[in-house]
């Protein structure tokens, strides 16, 4: 057998291969307008009012690459954590966020929201303190929860 011409490898070389159809823009794209500061701040505040404890914003950007924020909130039963999990969703979807996976409902010990940049953390008090995020992260930056203060200093002016 002859080795191929010249002629015919180069023409194999300059064909091309028709381009993939474009895919449908991902979740993604689609929550892009939104930053995930904001996202990580509103879901802070429906925790908050839905008497959600303990709230802490903390950022990871960089450190990981599953998220820029992680948001650790405390419920007082399964029911007020299922509360706070579906007020979270609610108003998100105010803003046009949703979640692309939410886990750990019905039973409600603990309940991750995923939010793709945002992922949000509501357990009950027992899990929290076995899973102990808080420490996991301690030298990750906080970010402050401008309501969370109000709610504070309110409570203090009551008693």
């Amino acid at each position: 057998m002859s080795p191929a011409s010249p002629k015919k490898t180069a023409s194999r070389q300059k064909a091309t291969l028709p381009k993939p159809p474009r895919a449908a823009k991902s979740k993604r794209a689609v929550r892009a307008q939104v930053p995930s500061k904001r996202v990580a701040l509103v879901a802070a505040e429906a925790g908050l009012d839905k008497k959600a404890t303990a709230i802490q914003i903390i950022d990871v950007t960089g450190k990981v690459d599953y998220a820029d924020y992680l948001v650790l909130m405390t419920g007082q039963n399964n029911r007020n954590v299922a509360a706070i999990a579906d007020g979270v969703e609610a108003a998100l979807s105010q803003i046009g966020v949703r979640a692309i996976s939410i886990e750990g409902l019905p039973a409600a010990e603990w309940v991750l929201i995923d939010l793709v940049d945002v992922v949000v953390h509501v357990f009950q008090r027992e899990a929290r303190a076995l899973y102990d995020l808080d420490g996991l992260w301690m030298d990750a930056e906080r970010v402050d929860v401008p309501a969370q203060h109000a709610v504070v200093n309110r409570s203090a002016s009551e008693t």
